[in-house]
Parts: structure tokens; sequence; C-alpha cells
């Protein structure tokens, strides 16, 4: 006799399978989970981490010799750019927004950077590419990535910190009033949406086009700049009155868990394009009831695992009595 749990799950499987609406989201929790997506964005909030510093120390060194002779403008930029970064604390963030322009700030700040970004950015590439199911035989060789990884670096660093800072001088000096929280929230979404779309093109090899990548992209913005508005919320109720070195303890262990969740939040939009472009929904709830979409999922993962040019995987799946 079937337990109330079975039924319970078999009736919940045949809703959602019905229902674009549920089965959608569900087939893309459930393909998250098998790219093992969780450990990709580990991998790349590690990396951001420690090159979060470095930029930060590039980006305040460069303005300290652009705009040495106009510290208030400075300040204000400054100000802009690190709220994108809620979680970063008082004492961080006044400790590093006092610096000023040094030659050999900017050498540390530019090496440390390369380091943790050819990190972020490797990372970010092969968690693509095991999202799009790209054969292992299929990708950059050790060199090849890394001589990738530099270019796309370059490329992508430069675009996030020109729209960055971009966005700080637009909104410097404007004030707080609703109508410039407005502007900055238009903007930044924006400038996340182009940063996104080129980045789900750019870090696969898979030939994607464009306009499939859209929806992702949309969603990674929009959820960017929500995740900014309830980090501010988080850090002006948990850490208001804690002490400077509490507070700075605390922001760096939020900042990283903070990392982690963009980088999670990202991976996730990068399945919605993934879902979508091969049809891989509904995904069946109960074990012994398999969907074509479970099927050609399971198929694209043991095709990821082709490692050599002679290699061919072959998948086949036979009723289980």
């Amino acid at each position: 006799m079937t337990n109330p749990l079975t039924r319970l799950m078999e009736k919940l499987d045949g809703y959602q399978r019905q229902r674009a609406w549920v089965g959608f989201p569900l087939a893309v929790a459930k393909k998250f989970g098998d790219d093992d997506a969780g450990k990709q964005a580990a991998l790349i909030a590690y990396y951001g981490f420690f090159s979060l510093f470095p930029l930060m120390l590039v980006m305040v060194t460069i303005l300290g010799f652009l705009l040495g002779h106009n510290s208030s403008l400075q300040k204000d930029v400054v100000n802009s750019v690190f709220a994108r970064f809620p979680f970063i604390g008082t004492q961080i963030r006044t400790n590093v927004g006092s610096l000023r322009g040094s030659g050999i700030a900017l050498a540390v700040g530019i090496v440390g950077s390369l380091w943790g970004g050819l990190g972020v950015v490797q990372a970010a590439q092969g968690a693509m590419d095991t999202v799009w199911h790209v054969p292992r035989k299929e990708r950059p060789n050790f060199i090849k990535s890394r001589l990738r990884a530099l270019v796309l670096l370059l490329v992508l660093g430069a675009g996030v910190i020109g729209t960055t800072v971009l966005t700080g001088l637009a909104t410097a000096g404007t004030g707080h009033s609703l109508v410039t929280k407005i502007i900055a929230i238009v903007i930044s979404t924006l400038i996340n949406f182009g940063i996104f779309l080129a980045a789900f093109k750019l870090l696969t090899v898979a030939d994607v086009a464009w306009r499939r990548l859209v929806p992702g992209a949309g969603v990674a913005a929009t959820a960017g700049v929500i995740l900014q508005a309830l980090g501010g919320y988080i850090v002006g109720h948990t850490f208001k009155g804690a002490s400077q070195t509490y507070g700075t303890l605390a922001a760096v262990i939020a900042m990283l868990s903070w990392i982690y969740l963009q980088a999670q939040v990202t991976l996730f939009a990068a399945e919605i394009n993934t879902v979508r472009a091969f049809r891989l929904w509904p995904r069946s709830l109960v074990a012994d009831r398999p969907t074509e979409a479970d099927t050609r999922v399971l198929t694209g993962l043991a095709h990821t695992e082709e490692r050599k040019a002679e290699e061919d995987v072959a998948v086949e799946f036979r009723q289980v009595s």
C-alpha cells in the first residue's frame, strides 16, 4: 500500500508537470544541483573575496591620481562605489577611502587583483561550461584557458570598474533625494544587465545566441539590485551599536557570505538560460517517473565528462522493474 508521503509527492509531481510557472523554477533548481553549481559558486566567492580589496586599492589610487585636486568629488565617488558593497564596515570604508595615490599601492593592487581576478574568471568559465554541458575535451587547455581568462579579466574587469566609477560620478554630489535614488537604481540595473549579458556570452565556449541569454541576464541584474538593497538593510540593523573591532570582523565574514550568495544567484540565472534554451522542464519529483527533460539532463551530464578527442560517451536508459 502506498504511504501518504508518496501519494503527496505524486500529486505534486503531476501538478508541476502541467504548470510551467511551477515546473520551470523547479527544473532550474534541480539542474543547479545536478551541475554542483553551489560548489562552483563557493570557488568563485573565494577568489572574488581576495580580489575585492586589491581592486578597491587600485580604484582609490587611480582616483587619487586623477582627482587629487578635488578631494570632495573623490570622496563622493568612493562612497558611491562602496554603496555597491553594503557589507563593507565603517572602519574598512574609512581606511580604504583615506588612501592616497601611490605607485607602490597601484602595483600591489594590480598584482593582487590579477591573482584573484584570474581565479574568479577561471572558476566562472568552468561553471558556465558545466551549465551548458560543454564536454571537457572541448574546453580550452591549461595554457589557453589562462590566456583566455586574462583577456576576459581585462575586458570584463575594465567594464565593471569603469561602469561602477561612472555610476559613482553620475550620482556623486547629487544628494540623497528619492529621484536620485531612483536614477541610481535604474543606472545600476542597466549596467548590471549589460555586464551579465556579456559575461554569460564570453565565459563559455558554447555557441549560444545572445537572445537566449537575455532572460538570465535580466534576472541576475534585478537580483543584484535587490541583494544590494537587502545588504544595506541587514548592515543597518545587524551591525548597529557594534564595536569597531567586532563590526570589522563581522563585516568580513558577512561580505564573504554575501559574495557567495551573489555567485549562487548568478549561476542560478545562468541555469535559467540553459533550461529555457534546451527545454529542460518539467523534471520529475518522483525517482521512478522520469521525464524527457530528466533524460536530456542526465545525457548532457554524461557527455560533459568526455575528456579525450577520441572518447565518445554513449548513454542508455533501461526500464528497471
